[in-house]
């Protein structure tokens, strides 16, 4: 089976969270669970951790078995059981794993948008290349005369493509499974993290993406009754940014030698400006979850806000682009052609 994917985890914390809430216990609330899920997957995923449970009584561990579950999730449902805040923890990782999925939308549209355009813009200009201009070749030739310059090697250019269209067609296919690799696949998944941590125009973005996921961690964990080294032990295994997530180390190995945790973090620089000011304040007051929730709102606000400038400066700019583009193919061909009519007149 393959991981569940945000939505799922989102629903599944969600119902076990409220019926843990309502006074109902684990193994009764898994199996009203069952009762309610359809035939499929989702079931015998269900069916699994039920029948786990029933041996061994410890739902981390019957969660760990199904094998779909993500292992920060196991983990923190270890900590809820051995605290006595499962419904808390529960609850807490609903709205951990709906952040995620509203950031992963996010950036989805943010991607999805230019890919679209970008692909529009070939197949029009496929099409006029590949259509249009050799009737205008035809009209050229109808008038005793050819096309020169850059009609000549746009034309030139489509002839091409019709001669080797089962290349470009081959190259073309291989463009998509490339794209359906890195978009699809656990593999593809992380050498495309890999690329946005290092390409000049995502780095800030990735490092922002990164820095939302500690903070939520951080949140999430706090919460749940850990300290602050066992919190950021668990949050470091949301981060995947080598760059922050050495900080997170490195913030770790400093309160291991006695600093404070807000020193810590000012040091190492994961957190500067108004954000190390909250959490020294927080520290201080003792909501040191709350605070880190706040900034990790804050956080995704913020890459929110840059997805749309970014998207908001791109569509503009592809679609002059491509007007400019296609005006040029068509001035190259007319501008002669109506200079051959004015000689004919």
């Amino acid at each position: 089976m393959k991981a569940l994917t945000n939505t799922e985890l989102i629903t599944f914390c969600g119902q076990l969270a409220l019926i843990l809430r309502s006074g109902i216990s684990t193994l009764e609330g898994l199996s009203l669970m069952l009762e309610d899920t359809p035939e499929g997957e989702g079931r015998e995923i269900i069916q699994t951790v039920l029948s786990e449970m029933e041996l061994t009584g410890n739902l981390s561990q019957s969660l760990q078995t199904a094998g779909v579950f993500p292992d920060y999730m196991c983990s923190m449902v270890e900590i809820g059981e051995m605290s006595g805040k499962l419904d808390d923890v529960m609850n807490s990782l609903a709205e951990h794993y709906r952040r995620e999925e509203s950031l992963s939308a996010t950036i989805r549209s943010a991607v999805a948008y230019p890919l679209i355009m970008i692909g529009m813009m070939v197949i029009v200009m496929t099409v006029l290349i590949v259509k249009v201009m050799p009737v205008f070749r035809q009209v050229f030739e109808q008038l005793g005369t050819g096309m020169t310059g850059v009609s000549k090697a746009i034309l030139d250019f489509g002839s091409a493509l019709g001669s080797y269209s089962m290349v470009f067609l081959v190259l073309a296919l291989i463009i998509a499974a490339v794209f359906v690799w890195l978009f699809f696949t656990k593999s593809g998944n992380r050498r495309r993290k890999t690329m946005s941590y290092k390409f000049f125009l995502t780095r800030g973005l990735s490092r922002k993406i990164a820095c939302s996921r500690f903070a939520s961690g951080m949140h999430l964990a706090l919460g749940s009754g850990l300290d602050v080294d066992q919190s950021l032990e668990m949050a470091a295994r949301l981060v995947e940014h080598p760059e922050v997530h050495a900080q997170i180390e490195e913030i770790r190995r400093l309160t291991a030698e006695g600093s404070g945790f807000t020193e810590a973090v000012t040091e190492t620089g994961i957190f500067s400006g108004v954000y190390a000011r909250m959490l020294s304040i927080g520290y201080r007051a003792g909501a040191l979850d709350d605070v880190m929730g706040r900034i990790s709102e804050r956080c995704d606000e913020e890459i929110e806000a840059r997805m749309n400038i970014l998207t908001s400066r791109l569509e503009p700019t592809l679609v002059a682009i491509l007007s400019i583009v296609v005006g040029m193919i068509l001035l190259s061909v007319m501008l002669p052609l109506m200079s051959v009519m004015s000689n004919i007149g």
